[in-house]
């Protein structure tokens, strides 16, 4: 129980060092990211970067995901935590929905500079890990389309 609570502490250190170098939720890109740059997406907990490149086709994300990080725009690193529900949350509330955090950073890969930064909570999510990317997907299209 006690490394479960260190795994956690771990996880919303980084998500609120992450929140606050973007300065806000949803942090408008710092630079612009044009569309059909190329992008890495770095391995990320739990297989959450999978998650996170199937939200991306799925959303129609205006870039072009890359295998190989050395011929990439853009690299895509991020922490991800789900936490199944409990019984007493399954017996006393009802709900059977697992809780999601997701943190994810796109980086410049020849600056290094963060470009863009977004985090979601979901307290119960219907679809786990596929609710918490598609949202995290979403939001990177509209920083992009929204320059």
């Amino acid at each position: 129980m006690a490394n479960r609570r260190v795994v956690s502490m771990v996880f919303f250190l980084i998500a609120a060092a992450v929140i606050a170098r973007a300065g806000e939720k949803n942090a408008p890109p710092s630079q612009k990211i044009r569309k059909g740059a190329k992008v890495f997406v770095a391995p990320i907990a739990q297989g959450f970067d999978s998650f996170l490149k199937d939200a991306i086709a799925k959303k129609k994300v205006p870039v072009e995901i890359t295998t190989n990080r050395d011929q990439a725009d853009y690299e895509i690193t991020g922490t991800a935590e789900t936490q199944k529900a409990s019984t007493a949350k399954i017996l006393i509330m009802g709900n059977w929905h697992s809780r999601e955090e997701a943190s994810i950073t796109l980086s410049n890969i020849k600056s290094g500079e963060v470009v863009w930064a977004y985090s979601v909570h979901q307290e119960a999510s219907t679809h786990g890990k596929r609710s918490s990317a598609e949202s995290c997907a979403k939001h990177l299209k509209d920083a992009i389309e929204g320059q």
